[in-house]
């Protein structure tokens, strides 16, 4: 199997519903629909889901998809994308930024290839295989920083499941005071991005899906990271929970973060 070809498949279907968010971000009527407290769903993301959806089957027909809005239902024997059409519905909603579209290649239960667009900056992240990341062609590594407190950490807030909700703000508390500070952006997908080029040093949040996380996280340790979930396990593409950073941090950042996030 060629991942590069179907890497670069990837990258085309996430640049043509980019395209097409784009065109729709000042849109003042975006036909929101309420899938849950905080948890929107807009026409556009069923739009550029279905446009992923085609682009990618053309490229690979026996895969299967597992996407964020259901536009198809069908399971590839082995390989299956993993799409989040528009990570960052509620940036979008709002006009703001950041929003990407998230596209990962699984076989079986590994990522072969990852792709994250974010539309804002017209910035492709992605890589296979065998290959580094990649940033609009340009080789990238996470960062170098080899202190907790001089790391920069992004986070995400859950708009769902809030039994962690107490422990994840005194986490909060910790980081701001153990670090040069705190990013919420609002997109786990570009947080991840964010991650594998270097602009943050580490990041953690629960209650995520595999649509938010697959292709970040692939990113990440193609670009030199680790990733795992709050307990130092593989479980973190469908485990709804994820910590990833640089190797230097890595070890105390998961420490700190699952004093807090694994309380019973």
């Amino acid at each position: 199997m060629d991942y590069k070809i179907l890497c670069e498949s990837a990258v085309k279907a996430a640049r043509e519903a980019g395209a097409l968010i784009r065109s729709r971000l000042k849109d003042e009527d975006k036909k929101i629909e309420v899938k849950g407290k905080r948890n929107f769903v807009t026409e556009t993301d069923k739009a550029a889901e279905a446009m992923i959806i085609n682009t990618l089957s053309e490229a690979f027909p026996e895969s299967g998809f597992i996407a964020e809005e259901g536009t198809s239902l069908k399971e590839g024997k082995s390989y299956n994308w993993v799409i989040d059409p528009l990570d960052g519905t509620t940036n979008f909603i709002h006009g703001a930024p950041p929003v990407a579209v998230s596209i990962a290649l699984m076989k079986e239960n590994k990522v072969v290839a990852g792709v994250i667009y974010e539309v804002w900056h017209d910035e492709v992240f992605y890589s296979w295989e065998g290959a580094p990341a990649f940033l609009n062609g340009r080789i990238i590594r996470v960062s170098e920083t080899a202190e907790l407190n001089e790391s920069l950490i992004a986070t995400g807030f859950p708009y769902e499941s809030l039994d962690k909700w107490r422990d994840f703000m005194d986490s909060l508390d910790h980081f701001y005071l153990q670090s040069h500070g705190i990013r919420r952006l609002g997109s786990a997908a570009t947080d991840l991005a964010y991650v594998a080029c270097g602009r943050y040093d580490g990041f953690y949040e629960y209650n995520l899906h595999p649509w938010d996380v697959a292709a970040g996280a692939f990113l990440v340790i193609q670009a030199g990271g680790k990733v795992s979930d709050f307990k130092g396990g593989d479980d973190y593409i469908f485990g709804r929970e994820m910590a990833a950073s640089n190797s230097k941090i890595f070890t105390s950042f998961l420490k700190d973060v699952g004093s807090y996030m694994n309380k019973i």
